[in-house]
């Protein structure tokens, strides 16, 4: 039978023909006396049909960003190596574990083995590689500095993981607070209410009217569940569903900078990862305006976008960057002159990249404050609600008990 492989040879390129032999395991052992390495093997009439099946299971793919900070880094780390960029890729791929992230990463090999250049092999597949990271990946190819580059990436999608694993963290509890007092409500609701309805009438007792109010919503809680139930899927769903979509999180964006203590968080954390964004890129000599454009397809803040076409104005005109940060009265005073400065002497990029690190470590305080503020207020706010249902169920017996007297 005939079979197609995939193998890499000695000087570690890539290689794909045919094969005459008995099975697979014959193939194996004559391309191995050829020096070759396989990684793929099937015959021929069934390979078109696997490569159709790999680019379906690649098209619902995507590397999340743990995923994609190791990838980043080995990528660097076979560069700095020696390694090709197919080689590389490809040591990468047999690593993963997930059939869809491996099909990805086989069709990026795909692409660049037909000769597509590594910047539009990553760019089919933006759910993983944004238009930042394509275009640091640019720049790094057409200045020959693709190792430097994938270095640099690898430092500024560690930083966003870093990040995001410490709001996940200061999360983590306050959430789960709010789960346990839902869930207590739930139980006074469905469990605890009816035996004290039931109690009241025999009793003869008449209910105040806070008493009342629970007991009538205990009552619709139970008669409707199913429908409550729905509705709150529902919520979730759209709620998925909103976060995911473009718009949705530009709206959700917008709403949270409305919001007091939130909004101040909310526009430091954006401040941190457009400078890092731009640091990168302009470290990474990539123009100052296709660096704007880049960040703001990037921003997914109405505000920022603003910023970005007022800042682009001042630049085609001959102004400073800086001075739009210090008329716009998003940014910190002390940020705008650390762009100031890094303006004057020439070094704008390393400026923005010192900015996204002093911002990261503000925010870090910022969130770890605002955790100890919230925990305590969830517990009060806890405390009063089954407090008051508890008084609530239990002051018509004490009536009654004074009554007996």
């Amino acid at each position: 039978m005939i079979l197609a492989y995939e193998a890499i040879d000695a000087d570690g390129k890539s290689t794909t023909d045919t094969v005459e032999a008995g099975d697979a395991r014959q193939a194996g052992e004559l391309l191995r006396a050829r020096g070759l390495y396989v990684t793929h093997i099937a015959e021929k009439k069934r390979a078109g049909a696997l490569k159709a099946a790999n680019v379906k299971a690649a098209e619902t793919a995507r590397l999340p960003l743990n995923t994609l900070v190791l990838f980043t880094r080995q990528m660097a780390m076979l560069l700095r190596a020696g390694s090709g960029v197919v080689p590389a890729v490809m040591a990468i791929k047999r690593q993963m574990r997930k059939p869809q992230q491996a099909a990805l990463l086989g069709q990026v090999v795909a692409d660049l083995e037909e000769g597509t250049p590594l910047t539009g092999a990553f760019g089919k597949w933006r759910r993983t590689f944004d238009v930042v990271y394509c275009a640091i990946i640019s720049a790094g190819e057409a200045s020959g500095t693709l190792t430097e580059m994938f270095e640099r990436l690898s430092v500024m999608v560690g930083k966003q993981r870093v990040m995001r694993n410490k709001f996940i963290g200061a999360l983590t509890y306050p959430a789960l607070l709010i789960l346990m007092s839902f869930g207590i409500l739930l139980v006074l609701l469905l469990f605890v209410l009816p035996r004290f309805s039931q109690m009241f009438v025999q009793l003869g007792v008449e209910a105040p009217a806070s008493t009342q109010v629970l007991l009538a919503t205990g009552a619709f809680v139970r008669g409707y569940w199913p429908v409550l139930a729905l509705v709150f899927l529902a919520a979730i769903l759209g709620a998925a569903l909103l976060v995911r979509s473009d718009r949705g999180k530009r709206w959700l964006m917008d709403v949270q900078h409305g919001i007091p203590v939130i909004g101040k968080l909310r526009s430091r954390l954006t401040q941190a990862q457009i400078f890092r964004t731009m640091g990168t890129l302009l470290e990474s000599r990539v123009g100052l305006l296709d660096t704007l454009e880049l960040a703001r397809e990037a921003a997914q803040s109405r505000r920022f976008r603003e910023l970005f076409d007022r800042m682009e104005e001042t630049i085609t005109s001959g102004g400073q960057p800086s001075s739009v940060f210090e008329e716009s009265g998003i940014v910190e005073p002390y940020v705008s002159q650390a762009l100031r400065t890094g303006e004057e002497s020439g070094n704008l990029g390393g400026a923005m990249t010192y900015c996204a690190d002093l911002l990261d470590e503000t925010n870090a305080e910022l969130i770890n404050t605002a955790t100890r503020l919230i925990e305590p207020a969830i517990l009060i706010v806890m405390g009063v609600l089954v407090g008051g249902v508890a008084i609530s169920l239990f002051v018509p017996l004490f009536d009654l008990t004074s009554a007996m007297r």
